[in-house]
């Protein structure tokens, strides 16, 4: 909205200083301060209202060291984060941009089923209450899971779909000079063709409208989801949209369960995803400038660079939540804020090119799901085979497991956020890594 504001007022009256909202970095830098600004000023507000309307954290016994103290806090916090992510970029980013247009879309969708999840348990103790009765928070309160994994994959099928039918979702490869002492291009014919200034020299480069993703590791780092199919024969490309929808929504899915999932300690989750983002930012910035990618010999994928508000936006809102849900705790996100930065995270990086690092960068999320398929696993074998259930882990998710040994929970809190940083480092260095 300022964004097209100040371009109008550029445009028509050439008012001094207006030009300042054509650079992104400047538009980044607003955004990351704006959010800030919500979730720790209006995040307090927020809290207050929250506590104000009892709608506060029910704790299962579980025996862990702390559990008692955090009932009654207040919870779906995550709204804070939403508002935080949502306004900086409605009012700052570039809205006709069909990037910032699917992350507005996945924030907004996935929100609201969290919110849905959150509202569904409070309703459920608030029943409890009226009929006298103590309530025990039980894993079928809230939304079904069922209904979860439904609005998940809606949203997988939209984004997956959007990014490959969609004309304006492209990369650009550049045509190799006649020589490699030459300026002059291979000359082709081709309306995907445009030209860009790079060192005083102009040079060609053509779109690509395929589903390709980035390899890491390896010298030859591109792979297209056409090969998945190939093998069947002639014509079986025509079908690669249904390989790369499924693949795209089994991402977003399994990352926002484990953002979902990791969210069980004080500024765990919130941590976490913010240095994710920090991470995904430098990504979103590289390959949105073509000197830049040209330089890494990566991916250029135009427009990209105007999610780099939506992406300060988002890390400025999760550290900013992270005055409030740091421990102790006034505020948890609930569901309304986890299953959204796992969606987001997710969708950024299948944006960019990046899903396949996802493991790496994720590595805190993956590391708690698998926890807890191999603690339900293991427990069903051993039951089947032995008559009574065994565990691998004190307790899952791991966070939980940590807890069981003894650990504050602060300190596993930073000690994931350590292993997050040294993750992302790692996934930006693979860049170069090949």
């Amino acid at each position: 909205m300022l964004y097209s504001l100040f371009t109008w007022l550029k445009h028509e009256f050439n008012i001094s200083g207006a030009g300042l909202f054509q650079f992104i970095t400047f538009r980044a830098a607003l955004a990351i301060l704006l959010s800030l600004f919500i979730a720790t000023v209006y995040g307090k507000r927020i809290i207050n209202y929250l506590s104000k309307k009892q709608i506060g954290e029910t704790v299962r016994d579980l025996g862990l060291a702390g559990e008692t103290q955090k009932k009654g806090t207040p919870t779906m916090g995550g709204i804070i984060i939403l508002l935080a992510i949502l306004i900086p970029t409605l009012l700052l980013a570039d809205l006709s941009k069909v990037y910032v247009r699917l992350m507005l879309l996945c924030t907004v969708w996935l929100g609201v089923i969290g919110f849905l999840d959150d509202f569904l348990k409070l309703k459920a103790r608030r029943n409890a209450q009226k009929k006298g009765e103590n309530y025990k928070k039980k894993d079928k309160d809230g939304l079904a899971g069922t209904s979860k994994i439904i609005g998940q994959v809606g949203l997988g099928i939209i984004i997956g779909a959007t990014l490959y039918f969609n004309q304006n979702v492209a990369m650009e490869r550049e045509v190799l000079p006649l020589s490699p002492n030459s300026t002059e291009v291979v000359k082709v014919n081709n309306p995907n063709e445009v030209i860009h200034k790079v060192n005083g020299v102009d040079r060609k480069y053509v779109r690509v409208h395929q589903p390709i993703t980035t390899i890491p590791f390896v010298k030859d780092h591109e792979f297209n989801y056409t090969r998945l199919i190939s093998w069947i024969g002639p014509g079986a490309e025509k079908y690669s949209w249904i390989i790369y929808i499924l693949a795209v929504t089994f991402i977003i899915t399994a990352v926002s369960n484990g953002a979902n999932i990791t969210d069980g300690l004080d500024g765990l989750a919130a941590g976490v995803s913010a240095l994710i983002g920090v991470g995904l930012g430098i990504l979103i910035y590289v390959s949105g400038n073509y000197q830049i990618a040209g330089y890494l010999n990566i991916m250029y994928i135009p427009n990209l660079g105007e999610l780099s508000i939506f992406i300060s936006a988002f890390v400025g809102g999760c550290v900013g939540f992270l005055w409030y849900n740091a421990y102790p705790a006034q505020v948890f996100m609930g569901d309304t804020g986890s299953l959204a930065l796992g969606g987001i995270i997710a969708s950024l990086a299948i944006i960019v090119r990046k899903e396949l690092l996802i493991p790496i960068f994720c590595g805190v999320f993956l590391i708690e799901n698998l926890s807890v398929i191999i603690q339900v696993f293991y427990f069903k074998y051993t039951k089947k085979k032995y008559g009574e259930g065994r565990r691998v882990f004190l307790m899952s998710p791991l966070h939980h497991h940590y807890q069981k040994k003894g650990f504050h929970e602060s300190k596993i809190a930073i000690r994931f956020w350590i292993i997050t940083v040294l993750l992302v480092v790692f996934a930006i260095a693979t860049l170069k890594i090949r």
